[in-house]
């Protein structure tokens, strides 16, 4: 844990008013302790105020000594020996340790205190008394360094989960929004009106592969991820529509090995693909729009032929974007859009299923 990372979990402000409140509480007690007890007989009130005065400042000034050394270490054991695994060897080390600190810090304080004002006392009678209460005053912060970095890194986490998850649906809202986009609708509907009068056979397989289009969505979109062959089958399900509008002006080429069907990916990522491909380029007989799905190392390529429509309007890249956080979410490798002179790809990383079970233990 780096000193940047130690004021993030630990600001500075706020563990100095809590060193100082310490600091200010032992000095009290231990003033009072002294004079009642006849070690150390105050003489005044000016006296006591003074004593508790100086006596803070050596003190906030030893647990800063303490308490650096005690975050640095906590975190060292909780890489090492976490509390739910090692919890033996954990007490044993943080117990050697927070003496240890505790007296060295003491006999440091004790050291700069003598300097300034000689004790009367025996000094190695002083170094012991203080060593010990520097030893108990490290375990009772250490005990509330622990407290305060659990509750801030449970605080942390649940930040972090309530993002995550608000970003999640955020992006399930997003892809179910372009699922439903409504110019698709218009244009798919659009077309069903004209097969019903011309064609009854193919309006009724329009029918059903519009049904298998929102089916897919709907079983789908709670799912971190599905195998390349249903996403394939709902992939055929678009693209048929979507050649009902455009006929052969728009062609599809699916080149995957068999071997990678069984594979994982985010449910949808090949829709967003395919729609950003027809939605920035010209398709007509003169400029037919072709688009391809391979493999290549491993990866999910899908390219086409680059056309752009000259009222094109700008891609806001939204959907590229929740791609990218989607895959995120459940691996270590994200897609990649590569832009050539003639052709554009986007390459999908494909998700073992031994990958795929350890993201969701």
């Amino acid at each position: 844990m780096t000193i940047k990372e130690i004021n993030r979990l630990f600001p500075f402000q706020k563990l100095f008013n809590m060193l100082l409140g310490l600091s200010f509480v032992l000095q009290f007690v231990i003033i009072l302790y002294n004079h009642f007890s006849g070690y150390f007989v105050l003489e005044s009130t000016t006296h006591f105020f003074g004593r508790l005065f100086f006596g803070t400042l050596l003190s906030i000034a030893g647990a800063f000594l303490m308490a650096y050394p005690d975050l640095f270490f906590i975190q060292y054991l909780n890489r090492k020996f976490p509390w739910g695994k090692q919890l033996f060897q954990r007490v044993v080390l943080q117990f050697v340790f927070t003496l240890m600190v505790g007296t060295l810090a003491s006999l440091l304080i004790t050291l700069t205190s003598h300097f300034l004002g000689r004790y009367t006392n025996d000094l190695y009678y002083v170094f012991f008394y203080n060593a010990l209460i520097g030893s108990v005053v490290n375990l009772l912060l250490m005990v509330l360094l622990e407290a305060w970095l659990h509750f801030n890194e449970s605080s942390l986490s649940k930040e972090k989960a309530e993002k995550l998850e608000k970003e999640l649906s955020q992006i399930k809202f997003e892809v179910l929004k372009n699922q439903i986009n409504p110019h698709f609708m218009f244009n798919s509907l659009n077309v069903l009106s004209e097969l019903i009068e011309s064609n009854v056979e193919d309006a009724q397989k329009f029918i059903d592969e519009f049904s298998a289009i929102y089916r897919y969505v709907l079983e789908t979109i709670e799912k971190p991820v599905v195998t390349l062959d249903e996403e394939l089958g709902f992939v055929r399900s678009y693209f048929f529509l979507q050649q009902m509008r455009y006929g052969q002006s728009l062609m599809l080429n699916i080149d995957v090995p068999a071997r990678m069907i069984k594979l994982f990916l985010p449910p949808l990522s090949l829709q967003v693909v395919l729609e950003n491909a027809i939605k920035h380029n010209v398709i007509n007989e003169s400029n037919p729009l072709k688009i391809g799905i391979s493999e290549e190392e491993g990866w999910l390529v899908v390219e086409n032929n680059i056309q752009p429509k000259v009222s094109a309007v700008k891609s806001t890249g939204v959907g590229q974007d929740n791609m990218v956080k989607r895959y995120a979410m459940i691996g270590t490798k994200i897609p990649k859009f590569v832009v050539k002179t003639s052709h554009y790809s986007v390459k999908l990383p494909l998700i073992k299923p031994e990958e795929n079970e350890s993201s969701n233990r």
